[in-house]
């Protein structure tokens, strides 16, 4: 029996919706794992942060904190947003534009303890992008006020 055009209508609808919400299911299961939450300092002292998690942390890097480990590869920092600072870590190649004072995001996990383990390091390059968190804090920063140890 041959469907009326009425209902094959329906039909080709149905099963488009279908194939459209497998899409979005498949593609959101394939990017779970590279889902990474921004964070500021004051996110993560609130406690927003779960350990382990992937995450991302933005803010400024805090004048006097840079420490080159004995193996010539760790850098340890703090990152700050003028209420709060977390300790980073990490093991690599800095980019050139990373420096005190400066914004920093740091791509990686948060630790037991509350340092910051990061995978990777962005240096941004002036304070004209800065993440609507973090609002004119760069530029008070920038114009004199640095952020304390």
């Amino acid at each position: 029996m041959i469907a009326k055009p009425k209902h094959q209508r329906l039909v080709l609808i149905i099963v488009a919706a279908l194939a459209i919400g497998a899409a979005v299911v498949l593609a959101m299961w394939g990017l779970r794992d590279r889902a990474a939450y921004f964070f500021t300092p004051s996110d993560i002292a609130a406690g927003k942060a779960r350990i382990g998690d992937r995450a991302r942390l933005g803010g400024m890097v805090a004048v006097g904190s840079v420490e080159r480990l004995a193996d010539g590869v760790t850098i340890r920092f703090r990152v700050g947003d003028g209420a709060a600072q977390v300790p980073v870590q990490y093991r690599g190649i800095l980019p050139d534009l990373f420096q005190e004072n400066s914004g920093a995001v740091a791509e990686g996990r948060l630790v037991q303890g509350g340092t910051f383990v990061a995978d990777n390091i962005l240096a941004k390059h002036d304070e004209r992008y800065m993440p609507p968190e973090l609002g004119n804090d760069a530029a008070e920063q920038k114009a004199g006020k640095t952020l304390e140890r």
